[in-house]
């Protein structure tokens, strides 16, 4: 008997399904190689980059730039150059139960997450902060006020400043001349960066738990594709009535399109 009008014969069903499979499989594929070897997606779950960046921030992670670490290995391709103080970048470090930060490759029984800091040292470096102020090499990073003032979401207010490293600009948070956030100084490793958040008062890094290995970096941050301040639970999203309140009221237009990229 042969199939109605309308209806497909049974004899290209299979065939339909595993041309599905095939798109389905192609799609994967691409989405993982792109992920693994171009362009990786970071979400900024912390305020440690104040002003640079907010909680909520969304960017995009260049992984060619520095070259590409090969799945499962510690073996990179060659990249465009290697990572240069003033980069923003998103790197790999373990984390304790307890919340204590380490190396990753110093710790590898502990399980890695994404961070994202401010290389301000390069292997061979000397780096080290007096009263409040870095210096990298014995020289003070030049840094100067912008009368600006950055009010963060608990409602403190620092001043902010411009800091200056090579060909890189910047703004920071300036912090109190405290004797207990004075460290170093420490030299930086060959292979290891030395990575700061821009809220310098606020950033748990390199000043604590030591430096990070090239293999370790994903990539500078370039793209600030997206930015949503929403700090209500996950679970809530679930309610379909909170959706246009959420994208449209707590997305921060203005930030989408910008760049962390150094000037």
């Amino acid at each position: 008997m042969s199939a109605r009008r309308g209806e497909p014969s049974p004899d290209t069903r299979p065939e339909s399904f595993l041309e599905s499979v095939r798109s389905f499989a192609v799609a994967v594929a691409l989405a993982l190689v792109i992920r693994t070897f171009l362009v990786q997606t970071f979400w900024v779950p912390s305020g440690s980059m104040f002003p640079t960046l907010l909680e909520g921030d969304h960017v995009l992670v260049n992984k060619l730039l520095f070259g590409v670490r090969v799945p499962w290995t510690d073996l990179r391709l060659p990249g465009v150059r290697k990572p240069a103080r003033g980069d923003v970048v998103v790197f790999r470090a373990a984390r304790s139960p307890q919340g204590h930060v380490a190396p990753a490759d110093r710790r590898r029984d502990l399980p890695a997450e994404d961070f994202i800091k401010r290389i301000v040292g390069v292997p061979g470096d000397v780096v080290e902060v007096r009263r409040g102020v870095l210096h990298v090499n014995g020289a003070a990073v030049p840094r100067e006020p912008t009368g600006e003032r950055f009010v963060d979401p608990d409602g403190h207010s620092k001043p902010v400043v411009l800091e200056r490293v090579e060909r890189c600009a910047y703004q920071v948070l300036d912090h109190p001349a405290r004797p207990d956030l004075d460290r170093g100084p420490f030299r930086v490793e060959p292979g290891r960066y030395f990575m700061m958040g821009d809220n310098r008062d606020e950033s748990n890094d390199s000043r604590y738990w030591g430096t990070v290995r090239l293999q370790e970096i994903h990539g500078p941050a370039g793209l600030l594709y997206w930015s949503w301040d929403f700090k209500g639970s996950w679970a809530s999203l679930l309610n379909p009535l909170t959706w246009w309140t959420n994208l449209s009221e707590r997305t921060r237009w203005s930030r989408a399109g910008g760049s962390v990229s150094c000037p």
